[in-house]
């Protein structure tokens, strides 16, 4: 048999029980990757040899890793990524992405699926919650937009909501390619919804994971996810947030680097942007649009005239009801009440609204998305 890399040991570990991020880093820093795994499979190796006998389960995960080692083939392993397409890069290997080697807190390994190479150049990851508005998607959207024209890579996790509309906006356009960072195996795509959009990221850009195929999506290995965002992104960007969630732990993680985080400003009574505002109150910049991340990155703005600079302006009723269609979700029976027109003058006008692009309506509410004057 043909002796297998270091990569195929790896995948071997990586496939182990309750394995994370630092205790793979243990497993592959103990020593020869290869011994190291005949060592898990003759039972020679210790939690405390490992250094985790403090941990109050170490002895049991080393006791688990051990058995379930001499249940696994590394090469029948390696095959099935080599086949699948699957890149597998050790920290300090060729392909490994250099803007990861030297971080605090690096993945030992990586997975990915696409072209490794399209992680360079400037970087900007846009993050937000799952639960986002149609506020928030049109911003997350349009940021993408507007940032991969100008050569920037949009860096998110494809999750649903502003991760969603980040990647949704990156691949619109002709542009630098979308990076995804993700926490599952790349053949269990999480969430389910989002299975085109991750096909269309693979072909245009990048999907990496720190995860083996057929790992599952656990909840802990989000947050692990999220200092892979920030550790790639040369900006973070929080569109909208709630005040505790996934976003401002990548917001943090990105602080403790030492980059910039900006916030998009929301409205002070959506708890959607709760989290952004705060941000704000604690010091990072606003943004506004693509062109106040770019200043932060050195890099010249984009002339670019938008679809909403293109639009006419509303008028007659359309403009009145407009006006009175606050920057959040509002009630038709709100709209009736502040225009005093009747329902049916109301809903003649959102209807125009809508069909050119100015709110957008659901279950008996409505929600603007575009403003109604441009400054050129």
């Amino acid at each position: 048999m043909a002796e297998l890399p270091d990569e195929a040991y790896v995948v071997a570990m990586a496939s182990l029980p309750k394995m994370g991020p630092v205790r793979l880093r243990k497993l592959i820093e103990f020593g020869a990757v290869n011994e190291t795994w005949a060592a898990l499979c003759s039972r020679s190796i210790t939690a405390e040899r490992l250094n985790l006998s403090a941990r109050r389960d170490g002895v049991d995960v080393v006791n688990e890793w051990c058995r379930t080692a001499v249940t696994l083939n590394p090469a029948e392993l390696w095959q099935r990524h080599c086949e699948a397409n699957i890149g597998v890069s050790l920290r300090g290997s060729a392909a490994f992405p250099s803007v990861l080697v030297d971080d605090d807190d690096p993945p030992a390994v990586l997975f990915w699926d696409g072209d490794i190479d399209h992680i360079a150049g400037a970087r900007v990851a846009i993050v937000g919650t799952r639960r986002a508005t149609r506020y928030g998607i049109d911003v997350a959207n349009e940021l993408a937009r507007d940032l991969s024209l100008a050569g920037v890579s949009v860096v998110s996790g494809l999750a649903l909501g502003i991760d969603s509309a980040a990647h949704a906006g990156a691949i619109a356009v002709d542009g630098a390619p979308p990076i995804a960072v993700v926490g599952s195996g790349l053949n269990h795509i999480y969430p389910r919804e989002n299975r085109p959009l991750w096909r269309q990221v693979v072909e245009r850009g990048v999907v990496v994971s720190e995860y083996p195929l057929d790992a599952p999506a656990v909840a802990w290995q989000f947050p692990a996810r999220n200092r892979i965002i920030a550790a790639l992104a040369d900006v973070v960007v929080v569109v909208e947030s709630q005040v505790t969630g996934g976003a401002l732990g990548t917001a943090m993680e990105a602080a403790r680097r030492g980059t910039p985080v900006l916030a998009v400003p929301g409205p002070v009574t959506a708890p959607s942007s709760a989290g952004t505002n705060q941000l704000l109150f604690d010091g990072c910049s606003p943004v506004r649009d693509a062109s106040d991340v770019l200043l932060v990155l050195g890099l010249e703005p984009v002339s670019r005239r938008t679809a909403t600079e293109h639009r006419h302006a509303p008028i007659g009723d359309d403009a009145v009801v407009l006006a009175a269609l606050p920057w959040q979700s509002t009630p038709v029976e709100q709209l009736i009440n502040d225009t005093g027109f009747t329902l049916g003058a109301v809903m003649v006008a959102l209807n125009h609204l809508e069909s050119t692009g100015w709110v957008v309506q659901a279950a008996g509410r409505v929600e603007r998305v575009a403003r109604a004057s441009v400054n050129l």
